[in-house]
């Protein structure tokens, strides 16, 4: 009996993509996250994920740092690179380092949330799925901002539909740089700490958050190293001053 057969998947089930040279790991994580109702489909090298990802739509990226060839960092910035629908899909990242460098480095790539090896697969599902909730679909865009929306200088943000725009042109965002937007404008002009826009779990440590936010500088702020509208509370944290 197949995985299909043990594991029958509804129509709109999710479909996640598993890149890792390990097969044992790869083996592991498609049955189990089948078990949990996803569709999975898993790669042994960035180069075989490219085949996939030419013809096949991807709600959520699990990426190894370490495989030959290519790296996930690599990987992760590439994809992040390109003018796709496909660049703002979550990236979760296993590494089998636990040094800072390492997530720094691949989120610094456009990663959304990170986790160390070994794991417990029910761990990693119950991130997987706390990932898609924030990733959930959003209002199609429409030419007005709606009654939410926040404007700092050229940008406005509608946290409703998770939606950034400079005037007219819509600027693709991570999910985890559009839930650090939503956490912001919650409290417009007041001080957010880093642990709160790390949202909990791994992403919290605050040399990560940094990170996260001198990424999102380079998308909201004309000069990211003088920003005007995301602008750091030395030792406390982060926030954003917006127009009233």
């Amino acid at each position: 009996m197949n995985d299909a057969e043990l594991h029958p998947l509804a129509d709109d089930a999710l479909h996640l993509l598993i890149v890792d040279d390990d097969r044992r790991i790869r083996q592991l994580l498609k049955r189990y996250l089948q078990g949990e109702g996803y569709r999975v489909t898993a790669a042994e090298s960035a180069e075989a994920a490219y085949d996939h990802l030419r013809g096949l739509h991807f709600d959520l990226i699990i990426l190894d740092v370490m495989m030959p060839g290519q790296s996930g960092v690599e990987f992760a910035a590439k994809i992040r690179a390109e003018n796709t629908p496909l660049a703002e899909a979550p990236i979760l990242m296993l590494t089998a380092r636990s040094d800072t460098e390492d997530r720094v480095k691949g989120l610094e790539a456009g990663a959304d949330d990170y986790m160390a090896k070994p794991f417990e697969p029910r761990e990693l599902a119950l991130r997987v799925a706390s990932i898609l909730r924030r990733a959930a679909p959003r209002a199609p865009a429409q030419t007005a901002p709606g009654k939410n929306a926040v404007r700092f200088g050229e940008y406005t943000f509608d946290p409703d539909r998770g939606e950034l725009r400079q005037g007219d042109d819509v600027i693709r965002i991570t999910e985890r740089e559009r839930e650090m937007l939503r956490i912001l404008v919650e409290k417009p002009g007041e001080t957010v700490s880093r642990e709160a826009l790390g949202g909990g779990g791994g992403a919290a440590n605050e040399r990560t958050v940094d990170v996260q936010v001198n990424r999102l500088r380079r998308k909201v702020e004309t000069d990211p190293t003088n920003p005007l509208h995301l602008q750091t509370v030395r030792g406390l944290g982060y926030k954003l001053a917006i127009e009233r």
